[in-house]
């Protein structure tokens, strides 16, 4: 407990203390935190410097902003002189609160990269296409022929203790450092996936503490990756979307204490060759042959075997440091069961559906043993499941070099499963030698939740996990199958959801970049970014991502940036979809028209949810044109708007507030983007619930309906058939999925049902976070958190708790970018308690059912009222 103001979680970039910025104003933010009530921050004042000891010498200060008054930590610009490359800033905040005191200080760092194309010398090098290793068979239809991953290495000599080195690299493939036989950094498949002919990004390793006095190695591994291997479903060009082989850039800068500097780049005085791994691809799998093993390759000496490189590029091209949380393994998940089969083959049941890889243990194999991974989501009986991966192998394979102990560990491809069969294994397998490694973008976990009913804990735990599986790279529609592309529709269906587990501000920053670039010179988005297949105009509500996303990071994070730099996006993907649809109804150039993807039981009208969509992404449009101070365009929007609300009504809606089609996705987007005359929207609201009723309170909802579903509910006095869906255990619903073993969020509602067993093959996934949008839901409304409608960065806090379904308490917690955020609740006796917890320089206004709203300020809060009515709307069971 603290009384003291007090600024936390400082960030440069939306990052903590990144390596290797090169933003010119790199934005600086932090948050406060006091347990004293109406605490506030009344002025900051920032300092910079290039050496901690110099932020307390006025005379050695880089920058000063002065003491500014103003309640904001959020998103400061750099306001100091020009940053140089390679430079590390240390800087501090000290805040003064509500009443003009002096509180508490805090401070960080940020370093910048190599900002200037001079910085670099290095080029790019790779295998000598002239003198290719013969390339290995592909064995029992494992994999794909292809070469082996290259193998580079550098000895230099350093003669005398540097004080500070730093090594920028990147890779066109999926790379791996060494330096003197230690791994460098813990990054996975970097340098990740962008439009590579727009932006290559490169990582920037503190590597100070492993260089020695004398002889040095620097070595590198550089398999496909999203370069030249596997990726998408297109057999036209399943692979070399980029390029047709890998290739590796770096540069080691070494300083010393005189202020000399020693430059080890990448160049021809490099060799390379091949190495244990014979091939390696993301979605087909790796390939290790021990006996191939090169021993000391990374460390310095003579080694044998190695080749001059080529030179294959002397332009770093458009290289760009890494802007958001790299990938990363960030956990391990022991194995729950190993069924022996007989003849060496298991089946190992890790008790979760994950994205990453297995670690395996082999113990006293003679040389020249194979042993094989497979991986699948599920089971068919007791054997893998593995029809859905369609073309994609997923297969590892180890052959063991004869070793007391050898571990296998593919670290350049990736799988989503729950089990994996081994085979060919020497001897019992122990539950204790093999582990699964769970491998994505290490996005700060921001975001918990709990309640009364495990199920729904289940549900919220799916969610998550999902979550962590498809944030690999892109905001992927599934991780196991031969696709795993960044779908737009997919990403805008869940972002709110995204945005409450975790802070992905850099992380769909950076992906914007991507989405932007792959709009045309008429407006016009893709369906998937980065474009590697389906280069044609985007859906309704897959191109609408374009928009609707960096609307989400200004209102969720205070993004001003962003927004502004995607502005001319959006507004000429509206301007689009206007020029091809004259009347205002959306339905020219809708690209594939996916529609409520993967509705059940009902058909929404396209052009309902097009136009609608239209007018969603107008009205957008007009509040960022507001936001940015472009009134024109905000007036021009605004009007659009009108109209399309106006031709929505007039084509779609009847007298008696039914939406064409009589969907309940259709009444879902009607009702949500505000599209009916407000003397239909109760009768709307009817015959939507008729619908659900009808149907023993069932959704028939897709991708683009189920974010609206129980939202759109409760907002309109229907919180009791919201919790009925929510609690729903029959097909189609969350709860079917789980009481049949879901750990993730299904692709379908349909993947798997006791009377028809697993849905079409052709696309089945079992990890896919779309249907999961519903955890926005959890978040706002079950626990309450929420924010006013004006309000930006949770400024201004609207907690509502919502009690129904046969919960009795709820809470949750959300790590804000102004501070922690915290409310629950709970009934006994007839009484709801409510907790809350409001941060510092915010406001709340708690909302409870049946009592007056009370205006809450900062600090902790208990607010009791007679509890309200919430006898539950029946819904059916079944025993699985």
């Amino acid at each position: 407990m603290t009384d003291t103001l007090r600024p936390y979680g400082l960030q440069a970039e939306q990052r903590h203390e990144p390596l290797g910025l090169d933003e010119p104003r790199p934005r600086l933010s932090w948050k406060l935190e006091c347990d004293r009530r109406g605490a506030a921050q009344s002025a900051y004042r920032i300092t910079a410097a290039e050496r901690p000891a110099d932020l307390h010498n006025p005379d050695r200060l880089l920058w000063d902003s002065g003491k500014r008054e103003s309640g904001e930590g959020l998103l400061v610009p750099w306001d100091g002189p020009v940053l140089r490359s390679a430079t590390r800033y240390h800087w501090r905040v000290e805040v003064w609160d509500e009443t003009g005191t002096p509180a508490g200080i805090a401070r960080s760092w940020f370093e910048t990269g190599l900002l200037h194309r001079e910085d670099w010398t290095a080029v790019w090098v790779g295998r000598d296409p002239h003198a290719l290793p013969p390339v290995d068979p592909p064995g029992d239809g494992d994999r794909p022929p292809g070469s082996p991953p290259l193998c580079l290495r550098r000895e230099f000599t350093v003669d005398r203790q540097p004080v500070r080195a730093r090594l920028y690299a990147t890779a066109r493939g999926v790379y791996e450092l060494r330096l003197n036989g230690l791994r460098v950094g813990d990054l996975e498949l970097a340098p990740g996936w962008t439009e590579y002919h727009r932006r290559l990004q490169y990582q920037t390793y503190d590597v100070s503490a492993l260089l020695s006095q004398g002889s040095n190695v620097l070595g590198a591994t550089v398999a496909d990756g999203w370069w030249c291997g596997y990726v998408g479903f297109d057999p036209r060009r399943a692979a070399d979307h980029y390029g047709d082989c890998p290739a590796f850039l770096g540069q080691l800068v070494i300083d010393f204490a005189d202020g000399s500097r020693r430059v080890v780049a990448t160049d021809a005085g490099w060799t390379e060759r091949p190495g244990a791994i014979r091939s390696a691809d993301l979605l087909m799998g790796q390939r290790v042959d021990a006996r191939e093993h090169v021993p000391g390759w990374d460390e310095p000496g003579p080694v044998a075997g190695f080749r001059p490189v080529a030179v294959l590029d002397t332009e770093p091209g458009p290289l760009v440091a890494e802007p958001d949380h790299p990938i990363r393994i960030t956990r391990e998940l022991p194995a729950v069961s190993v069924q022996d089969k007989g003849s060496g083959r298991f089946i190992v049941d890790f008790g979760q559906n994950l994205v990453g890889r297995v670690r395996l243990t082999v113990r006293d194999a003679p040389a020249g043993g194979r042993i094989t991974l497979r991986h699948a989501e599920i089971l068919d009986g007791d054997e893998l499941y593995v029809d859905n991966l369609r073309s994609a192998r997923a297969t590892d394979v180890y052959v063991t070099a004869g070793g007391a102990t050898e571990v296998f560990e593919p670290q350049f491809t990736c799988h989503g499963f729950r089990y994996a069969e081994v085979a060919g294994h020497p001897g019992a397998l122990s539950e204790v030698d093999i582990v699964a490694r769970v491998l994505h973008n290490d996005t700060p976990w921001t975001g918990t939740f709990e309640c009364s009913d495990e199920l729904v804990n289940r549900l919220h735990a799916n969610i998550t996990w999902g979550q962590r599986g498809n944030f690999v790279a892109v905001p992927t529609d599934c991780p196991q199958r031969d696709e795993r592309l960044g779908w737009l529709a997919d990403a805008q269906i869940f972002a709110p959801t995204a945005s409450r587990n975790a802070d992905v501000s850099a992380f769909f920053a950076r992906w914007l970049r991507d989405v932007v670039d792959g709009q045309d010179a008429g407006g016009a988005f893709r369906d998937i970014a980065p474009v590697i297949a389906l280069d044609r105009e985007a859906a309704p509500a897959w191109g609408d991502a374009g928009v609707i996303i960096p609307w989400h990071l200004w209102r969720t994070y205070g993004d001003r940036r962003v927004l502004d730099r995607c502005f001319d996006a959006m507004a000429a993907w509206v301007g689009h979809v206007r020029r091809h649809n004259p009347d205002l109804r959306w339905r020219h150039r809708t690209g594939n028209s996916y529609g409520d993807w993967l509705q059940v039981d009902a058909a929404t009208p396209r052009d309902v949810l097009s136009t609608a969509y239209f007018a969603r992404s107008a009205q957008i449009v007009a509040d960022a044109a507001e936001v940015l101070g472009r009134p024109e365009e905000a007036i021009e929007h605004w009007a659009l708007h009108a109209g399309i609300r106006a031709a929505f009504i007039e084509s779609y809606v009847d007298d008696e507030g039914r939406v064409e089609g009589g969907t309940q996705t259709g009444y879902l987007l009607a009702l949500a983007f505000g599209l009916l005359p407000d003397q239909l929207v109760p009768k709307a609201v009817e015959h939507l619930a008729a619908d659900v009723e009808k149907r023993g309170n069932r959704l028939t909802t897709g991708f683009v309906g189920v974010a609206l579903l129980c939202p759109v509910l409760a907002e309109h006095g229907r919180a009791d058939l919201a919790y009925a869906l929510l609690h729903q255990e029959e097909f189609p619903s969350w709860g079917y999925s789980i009481r049949h073993g879901a750990t993730t969020i299904w692709e379908r509602w349909d993947g798997w049902t006791h009377h028809n067993g697993f849905q079409s093959a052709a696309m089945n996934s079992f990890n896919h976070y779309s249907l999961g949008s519903v955890g926005d839901w959890l978040y706002g409304r079950v626990a309450g958190i929420d924010q006013a409608p004006n309000s930006v960065a949770y400024r201004e806090l609207l907690l509502r708790p919502l009690p129904g379904g046969t919960l009795t308490w709820a809470r949750a917690e959300q790590e804000t970018p102004r501070g922690r955020v915290a409310c629950g609740w709970s009934i006994s006796e007839g009484e709801i308690t409510v907790t809350a917890t409001v941060p510092p320089g915010c406001t709340a206004l708690l909302e409870i059912p049946g009592a007056e709203p009370v205006r809450l300020p900062s600090g902790h809060h208990t607010v009791s009222a007679a509890a309200p009515d919430t006898e539950p709307v029946p819904y059916s069971r079944e025993t699985p």
